[in-house]
């Protein structure tokens, strides 16, 4: 028995290397993006290393900003410049609209039942409508002010009281943010739940890991052997759980604010069919997952950069706090309306999703037909890998000081990241642009601005940071790889 399973394993492995010879061979007869060399079965995996954006940012100074990798069996587009970029998410916008399928993601977030995950069709135009006419419009992100400034100032005396004391503020930015999307998007807070601040921890992690069989299909067994299936499907179990009980206390009108939060929104949609079209309670769970994920993470991730950048660089601090307490003379706080005329403040988020995009590996893209991209051959089904943290750190566009922390470059620059241009890109940009782009900023700014008004910030003394690089954690959203340290001292 033992000698039939060795038989039929090197049987597999032969018919699989000819495989890989013969899609070599026919690869040749079109005239595709440069490659690295590739073993066969696995493709370039083993080059992807713990954090594949600067992996692949170095396999592009060789073979270039469009460079076609294959993970497994699956094609790899990863595009590493502003012009190819351009080309990508701007001229072929279309053919690249849609998103690859993905284990992960898909039994996580209800099978591509949410905005940010769907194949591009009609139900993914119909879900993007709601979110972009009803949840995330200018209307909806004034009305939650209220509750952006109630977390800011509890977060703001809750740095005061451990004035002068070195606070992890790490720990503080996350449960700001975490804060303000439930009351948002759930309609009250629930990080002091612990089993729910677990199932966000799970949520996280799982996000970031990597899935054999999404890309080798006959080394599926390794997920499971490996316990990723396993915990896919009590996740997802767990997190429906969660979602569903949520979205029934809203139905019988107990456990939430009285303001009308996105789960509201939703189930009037659902109720009146205002939007001529059905959503059921899937697709609602699948919406506010995405809300959640996509609000937490990422911005909590760009409060902590901003902050690490700033301590790095003092006189950048000092400029911004000048900005802010001259704009804010004898207020007790930054307001939204302050925060327009701050170009500096403005100009230090810009650098900071320039050097630390949240998501520096932006959600893949996948063709839908074959396409031609600067005489190179693209056929249908090719993931697309944006990197926007190469692309945020490219000489051609940034200069020879592109990886160093200038905020001043953005102040006379019409370089902006809300999707016109494709030299920043933290939100994407085309069809699939991040439809929440006004409503994490604003909070973004509006922290940030209280940060430097209300206290004098420095790094403890102990602390190495000065002199060493800032490890990166591993994941799908790039967090610091240990916890930001700081001592703030009020002002007032």
């Amino acid at each position: 028995m033992e000698m039939m399973i060795m038989i039929l394993l090197l049987c597999s492995i032969i018919f699989m290397t000819i495989l890989f010879f013969k899609k070599q061979s026919s690869e040749k007869k079109h005239n595709t993006p440069p490659s690295p060399p590739r073993f066969p079965l696995i493709g370039n995996l083993h080059q992807l290393g713990s954090h594949p954006h600067r992996s692949l940012c170095s396999l592009s100074h060789r073979y270039g900003p469009l460079m076609l990798l294959h993970f497994g069996h699956v094609p790899v587009l990863v595009v590493s410049s502003a012009d190819m970029a351009q080309e990508v998410l701007k001229t072929h916008d279309r053919v690249f609209a849609s998103r690859p399928r993905s284990k992960i993601f898909n039994k996580i977030f209800y099978d591509g039942r949410d905005v940010a995950l769907a194949p591009y069709g009609e139900y993914w135009r119909q879900m993007k409508s709601v979110c972009v006419l009803q949840l995330f419009s200018n209307k909806m992100v004034r009305s939650f002010r209220d509750v952006r400034q109630e977390e800011i100032s509890l977060m703001i005396e809750k740095i005061r009281i451990s004035s002068s004391l070195r606070i992890n503020l790490s720990e503080i930015l996350a449960n700001l943010t975490n804060n303000v999307i439930c009351r948002v998007a759930l309609g009250r807070k629930y990080h002091g739940k612990t089993d729910f601040k677990e199932l966000m921890k799970r949520l996280t992690r799982l996000l970031g890991e990597f899935s054999v069989g999404s890309y080798v299909s006959w080394l599926a067994w390794i997920d499971w052997i490996r316990g990723l299936d396993g915990q896919l499907i009590k996740l997802s179990n767990d997190l429906d759980e969660f979602l569903e009980r949520v979205v029934q206390d809203h139905v019988d009108g107990d456990g939430h604010d009285h303001r009308t939060d996105f789960v509201d929104v939703l189930l009037t949609i659902q109720r009146e069919k205002s939007v001529g079209f059905e959503i059921d309670r899937l697709s609602i769970k699948a919406i506010i997952l995405d809300v959640f994920v996509g609000g937490t993470d990422t911005t909590y991730a760009l409060l902590e950069w901003a902050m690490t950048e700033l301590l790095h660089h003092p006189e950048c601090l000092e400029r911004l706090q000048e900005e802010v307490r001259t704009i804010c003379k004898g207020k007790s706080r930054v307001s939204e309306e302050d925060i327009q005329e701050m170009k500096y403040l403005k100009a230090v988020i810009k650098e900071t999703l320039r050097l630390h995009p949240p998501l520096p590996l932006m959600v893949p893209h996948e063709s839908t037909q074959d396409v031609k991209l600067r005489d190179y051959h693209i056929p249908a089904g090719t993931q697309v890998m944006i990197n926007a943290w190469a692309i945020g750190r490219e000489a051609a566009t940034w200069g020879p000081d592109a990886e160093e922390f200038k905020p001043e470059r953005h102040l006379n620059s019409s370089v902006d990241f809300r999707g016109q241009d494709t030299e920043l890109v933290p939100f994407g940009t085309g069809r699939r642009i991040c439809p929440a782009i006004s409503f994490a900023v604003v909070l973004d700014e509006v922290v940030l601005a209280n940060l430097v008004h209300q206290f004098d910030w420095r790094l403890p003394v102990e602390s190495t940071e000065y002199h060493t690089d800032v490890a990166e954690s591993i994941g799908l959203a790039v967090h610091r790889m240990f916890p930001l340290y700081s001592i703030a001292s009020s002002t007032t």
